[in-house]
């Protein structure tokens, strides 16, 4: 009977938490005007105060899912996030991912999929922070390479959420980025369990207990280290298979969900 009333419980702040963002992200169309009505001419000082303002609203949303028992969230070593020149790649395993990431820390400017634009909650943080839509182009590589000349830039190597079978795999395009443009490349590693929040899952079909987040920032890589002995298509072949075995080895268990 307990356990059914705290699914329950979690059921519907799940659901309070749904209505919840689309409605603040509709409505941040109004509190970030000011910043879309000059995109894309906005200067980066004006997307480091945007991207500052859109934490603080994912911050109350993070903190609104823990405080209601939808989740827990640990985050390790973010101290060492935001440096300029600092390309981060990190595994996809949820849809909350970016919020989690961004709620802590927000000088990122991001790579993110192209089909958000038509999201009614995401478009306008978009264009605010100025984040990148992911066109898979040589304009895309030029534009990565002016941010990581002043800021810390987050890419989501897989594309897309990871599938239920929590494997991870790279696209190799996303390591020639940092091979061609980062200071220095770093890893953060989402654990999530048990999974949830995936690729075309409905809302409604929660886990059967508190889904719990722990988010570990890696190791440092010198891009330089690994150009030193080999040319960029071969660096960038054994860096995207070195990658990926750490978020492989790395991930948490699938368990099943309710």
């Amino acid at each position: 009977m307990v356990q059914k009333l705290d699914w329950l419980r979690r059921f519907l702040a799940t659901l309070l938490g749904f209505i919840l963002f689309g409605v603040v992200g509709v409505l941040m169309k109004i509190r970030l005007y000011p910043y879309t009505s000059d995109f894309p001419n906005n200067s980066p000082e004006k997307q480091l105060e945007a991207r500052r303002l859109v934490a603080r609203i994912w911050r109350f949303f993070v903190r609104y899912l823990q405080v209601s028992g939808v989740l827990e969230v640990e985050y390790h070593g973010f101290e060492r996030l935001g440096r300029p020149g600092q390309l981060v790649l990190a595994n996809h395993p949820s849809l909350l991912d970016v919020v989690l990431i961004f709620s802590r820390e927000p000088r990122f400017n991001c790579i993110v999929k192209k089909d958000l634009l038509h999201n009614p909650a995401m478009k306008s943080p978009i264009l605010a922070c100025g984040f990148l839509p992911n066109s898979e182009s040589e304009e895309l590589l030029e534009q990565a390479h002016r941010v990581l000349c002043e800021q810390p830039l987050l890419l989501f190597p897989e594309g897309t959420r990871t599938g239920w079978d929590a494997v991870v795999k790279l696209h190799r395009g996303a390591v020639s980025i940092g091979l061609r443009s980062a200071k220095v490349i770093t890893p953060l590693l989402i654990k999530m369990t048990p999974p949830n929040f995936k690729k075309g899952q409905p809302w409604y079909r929660i886990p059967a207990r508190r889904i719990r987040y722990e988010l570990i920032v890696g190791e440092d890589i010198d891009p330089r280290l690994w150009l030193a002995e080999k040319p960029l298509p071969i660096a960038s072949r054994r860096l995207n298979a070195y990658l990926e075995d750490y978020f492989n080895s790395h991930s948490a268990s699938t368990e099943s969900i309710r």
